[in-house]
């Protein structure tokens, strides 16, 4: 089992900067693909960014690409996202998730494990 929980999220304004990070309990997370996600009020759950278990393949949403960066250190069980340029739409809880049966970059199907979430809110 592994327990996933997200932490980093606050109020700023847009062009600001935010770094989250995603902690993993569990012996397995080395082997973990790790996805963020997230979901605005009243609207679907999307895509953000995915990162592979080693680190070598990364995918990003195309409204997030060049402002958002992810990285992961496995020797201290994290994954982080780096939000850099923010708007106001990418006012969001941003969830991590992670799977270890198959990379799926974008596809939900592939995570098995998924966090509480944090709140980022961006004003314009």
């Amino acid at each position: 089992q592994v327990r996933l929980v997200e932490s980093g999220g606050g109020l700023l304004q847009a062009g600001g900067s935010l770094r989250l990070s995603c902690a993993a309990s569990g012996r397995t997370f080395s082997r973990l693909n790790v996805g963020w996600f997230r979901q605005a009020p009243g609207k679907e759950r999307e895509f953000v960014a995915s990162i592979s278990w080693s680190g070598g393949r990364t995918d990003y949403a195309d409204y997030v690409k060049g402002r958002f960066t992810i990285s992961r250190d496995n020797a201290k069980n994290a994954v982080y996202l780096q939000l850099n340029s923010l708007k106001p739409e990418d006012t969001a809880v941003y969830y991590c998730a992670g799977g270890n049966t198959y990379y799926s970059g974008s596809g939900r199907g592939g995570y098995d494990y998924w966090g509480q979430g944090t709140q980022v809110t961006v004003s314009s």
